[in-house]
């Protein structure tokens, strides 16, 4: 297990809210147009910058969870990056 920063983006022109990445981590969201998003208030997120087309979050701690997330995303929607740039 890695603990580490790390930059989750999320692309939410891809997102179709099948919301594979809720059951996988808990920091990812509904939001009210029923896309995908972060929590800002969950543990481990350091800071949280949406627009109406992407979301793009910093982490703190252990990557696995985010990287399931990822993983289980059908249109490919999450990237998650190590590091904080």
């Amino acid at each position: 297990m890695s603990t580490e920063t790390y930059r989750v983006e999320l692309d939410r022109e891809a997102c179709d809210g099948i919301f594979a990445c809720l059951v996988r981590d808990e920091r990812f969201v509904e939001d009210d147009t029923g896309l995908a998003t972060v929590d800002p208030t969950a543990d481990g997120v350091v800071d949280v910058d949406q627009t109406e087309s992407r979301v793009v979050a910093t982490f703190d701690g252990d990557i696995e969870d985010a990287e399931l997330a990822a993983r289980a995303c059908p249109p490919n929607a999450i990237t998650v990056r190590e590091g904080s740039e």
